[in-house]
């Protein structure tokens, strides 16, 4: 989110931006004739994810001698307003793993080298279209997609079975149908949703429309289509066989715990849980996992698009910048990224590190086939902001405090206070 930075936040982020980064203008400890040394701000999961990061480091410096790259471990709900204070005090990091919601922020600040024409960006016609479409900024390449993702329907397919039931849901109208088989059949809850602004998305896809037309220059969160959308969701939520809606802060926690052990038949959710519920005793057999597209609609059938791109600080000299593009075509090459899929179970981003190896892990395999189909985010530097009032009403709306025209207004009364030369619905 984009918000107010406090004294307290400036002094956390310059104390590490002291540390650990780079200047625009020296080597951060190297000679005129010895390496270079970049750093790089990481916001994968430190406990899963960092080793396999740490290793391909020691994998490029053996390939570079000359540079050398000093790793920085940020946690993620930290990063974008560290990255933000270090990058207007010209501290900032050399590269950043930055959401990919937060690239048209940065860039729009001014923070970000553009990519274009440089060795980064020498294999972009390797990565899916829609990956590298969300890495723009007013049609300039700022980030090389590192990892991505996108939601689908994680079933279980032995209380589909038990149920009676063959295949997954194509439709909202055959997942309420199921839900109620499965119920009656299985003795499970047929479907739980997770009440985030995020996981909405599909419904609103599904009805031809999203938070905002960039276009339009208009807010479309309140929308007809946008209240149909969510009038399906509240439809869903109501019908027999759903789990009763958590709305307490443990509420994905809950959700996850449910399914992974087999009281839930049915969510909506994306890769970065395969490990976790092939740990699950439902899941002991990752055979009995089924992936699909999340149901369609009315009208359309989509789910957004999510992951990382790896960022370079425009603050650095020209000596950093090559060095950073350098390291950002080695870790988002086919191979590393072949290597972080097998370690950490996360999609690649290029269709040539989908490997046999790779695709032997079915939940990796599962929702490759739904990534042509995604729905890449608007280049919008505020668009990732939008889920905070749509959350915040979505909560109300579908535990009955709300009614969903009068819930979405409020949601986009408080959109357009981010984007005041929009128009609503």
């Amino acid at each position: 989110m984009r918000r107010g930075i406090a004294a307290a936040v400036v002094v956390a982020a310059l104390t590490i931006s002291a540390s650990a980064c780079s200047s625009g203008t020296s080597d951060s400890g190297s000679d005129s004739s010895g390496p270079v040394t970049i750093t790089w701000w990481d916001t994968s999961d430190a406990t899963n994810e960092a080793g396999t990061f740490k290793s391909l480091i020691k994998d490029f410096e053996k390939a570079n001698a000359d540079i050398r790259v000093k790793y920085v471990n940020v946690p993620f709900g930290d990063a974008q307003t560290k990255f933000q204070t270090a990058a207007g005090s010209k501290g900032a990091p050399d590269v950043l793993r930055a959401d990919v919601g937060w690239t048209p922020g940065f860039a729009k600040s001014g923070y970000l080298a553009p990519l274009d024409g440089t060795p980064a960006a020498a294999e972009s016609d390797k990565f899916e279209p829609n990956l590298i479409e969300q890495a723009k900024y007013e049609d300039k390449l700022y980030g090389i997609p590192q990892v991505t993702d996108t939601l689908g329907l994680m079933y279980n397919k032995q209380l589909f079975a038990k149920a009676g039931i063959t295949k997954a849901p194509a439709t909202w109208d055959e997942l309420e149908a199921d839900m109620a088989k499965i119920k009656e059949k299985a003795g499970a809850d047929g479907f739980a949703f997770n009440p985030q602004g995020y996981y909405a998305m599909p419904f609103l896809f599904g009805e031809g429309t999203d938070m905002v037309e960039v276009g339009s220059k208009k807010v479309t969160l309140n929308s007809p289509a946008a209240v149909k959308g969510i009038d399906i969701l509240k439809g869903v939520l109501a019908a027999p066989g759903a789990r009763k809606l958590d709305t307490t802060s443990n509420a994905y926690a809950n959700i996850m715990d449910a399914f992974n052990s087999g009281k839930v038949a049915a969510i909506i959710q994306g890769p970065w849980e395969n490990a976790n519920v092939f740990k699950g005793s439902a899941f002991k057999d990752k055979a009995n996992l089924g992936i699909a597209p999340v149901p369609k609609g009315s009208a359309d059938q989509g789910a957004p698009l999510g992951g990382h791109n790896l960022v370079a600080y425009a603050g650095s000299d020209a000596a950093h910048q090559k060095a950073s593009q350098k390291f950002i075509v080695f870790m988002t090459s086919a191979a590393s990224q072949e290597k972080t899929a097998l370690a950490n179970g996360t999609l690649p981003t290029r269709s040539d590190a989908y490997t046999a190896d790779v695709v032997k892990n079915p939940g990796i395999a599962g929702y490759q086939k739904l990534l042509p189909d995604g729905v890449a985010r608007q280049q919008l530097p505020e668009y990732s902001s939008l889920y905070t009032p749509l959350e915040t009403q979505l909560i109300k709306i579908v535990s009955g405090q709300e009614g969903t025209k009068s819930g979405l207004d409020k949601a986009a009364t408080e959109a357009k206070r981010l984007l005041p030369d929009y128009s609503t619905s």
